[in-house]
């Protein structure tokens, strides 16, 4: 980190979902036409002019994710580092999701979002989770290593958690108060130990609310925090979040943050598990406004990177596993503390970076933005 304007439009999908966004009107201060993942323009059309704001937030939003899965092997020992991990995991991934679910607005069961859905969520999902299975049996020298789909491993759990949230987005759409009953399966969640792990359905639920809330915003919601008081307001937040983060980095575990397992699991009272889920809540979705308050509005170098950001989320996986695997920490300790998190930083930032660009976009788009027109009925083909 709040349904949409009747006089909406429709448009392309975006790349970080894969799904169609309503375009409002010309008078709305938000434009909204994100280029297409799975859908690619008829010859001779004019392309659909991409909203700069949110491929800035989906690039960026990225970037901390690759960032603080970095910085797991060198953080032990600094409190300063664990501070700076537990501020960052609290909104980068639900920004992510947030944004995710403001673009499954208008997804329904009709066929050609169906198709969508398959073609740009569950074929990426088979083919990493197979991928990231033999990486580990091979790299990682694991040869009881098998490929099992209920069991998403590392990265590909958002893939199954965005397959499930946006087949029942015509269900939170039509609910009184989704966000609320969102929250309440999240608490329950959290509050549940013996729920089960197919599908890493425990952080599928627990990150429920967020893409929930994203269903619900509307573009005026987002020139919110485009004002100029919500950027001033915003370097404070992240301030005082350091500040509340490193007193609270000894005494807090990094699970809550994870969102992958009950209070219970974590060997905390069960009752902590609801006031951790709805206190988390708050401070990822103040976190998220501030996050989106202080991206760019106009087109950076960096604007186009963010039609490519699923390709730089399932690929650094294999960049950050395999230096783990390989023993790049264990025979280089002195990554381990401040300059050695400088340097994982940068390495991160760029490597996650490149992985976006549109070489490699075009290079993975057989398998994460298939045509698929042969494995479906002709009506479902016309997108």
């Amino acid at each position: 980190m709040f349904h949409a304007p009747n006089a909406m439009q429709r448009a392309a999908p975006t790349p970080a979902t894969g799904e169609s966004e309503p375009r409002p009107a010309a008078s709305t201060a938000v434009r909204e036409a994100p280029a297409p993942v799975a859908e690619r323009p008829a010859p001779g059309a004019p392309a659909k002019k991409r909203d700069a704001f949110f491929d800035n937030a989906k690039y960026l939003a990225i970037v901390l994710v690759a960032v603080a899965h970095s910085w797991v092997p060198v953080m032990d020992g600094s409190r300063a580092a664990r501070a700076l991990y537990m501020v960052v995991y609290t909104f980068h991934m639900p920004a992510f999701i947030l944004i995710s679910g403001y673009f499954s607005r208008s997804f329904d069961l009709s066929p050609a979002k169906v198709k969508r859905l398959v073609t740009g969520v569950a074929v990426p999902y088979v083919v990493f989770e197979t991928a990231y299975a033999l990486f580990r049996r091979y790299a990682n020298d694991q040869p009881d290593v098998g490929v099992s789909l209920l069991e998403p491993w590392y990265l590909t759990w958002f893939l199954v958690a965005l397959f499930i949230w946006r087949l029942t987005t015509p269900l939170w759409r039509n609910l009184r108060q989704p966000l609320a009953v969102s929250l309440v399966i999240a608490v329950l969640a959290s509050l549940a130990p013996g729920i089960s792990h197919d599908l890493d359905l425990p952080r599928v639920l627990q990150f429920l609310p967020f893409f929930v809330l994203g269903l619900q915003l509307k573009p005026e919601h987002f020139e919110l925090v485009r004002r100029r008081g919500a950027r001033l307001l915003a370097v404070p937040l992240f301030a005082a979040a350091v500040v509340f983060a490193y007193w609270a980095a000894p005494r807090m575990q990094l699970g809550w943050f994870l969102r992958n397992s009950s209070a219970p699991d974590m060997g905390a009272p069960w009752w902590s598990g609801a006031v951790m889920t709805l206190g988390l809540f708050g401070c990822a979705t103040l976190l998220t406004a501030g996050f989106l308050a202080l991206v760019p509005r106009r087109h950076m170098w960096f604007t186009v990177l963010g039609a490519g950001t699923i390709c730089g989320y399932l690929l650094h996986g294999f960049l950050v596993k395999g230096a783990a695997y390989s023993g790049l920490f264990d025979d280089h300790a002195w990554l381990v503390g401040p300059a050695g998190l400088v340097i994982v930083t940068v390495a991160a930032s760029t490597a996650v970076t490149l992985l976006c660009t549109p070489p490699v976009r075009r290079a993975l788009r057989c398998v994460t933005e298939p045509d698929m027109n042969w494995a479906f009925r002709r009506d479902a083909a016309r997108i």
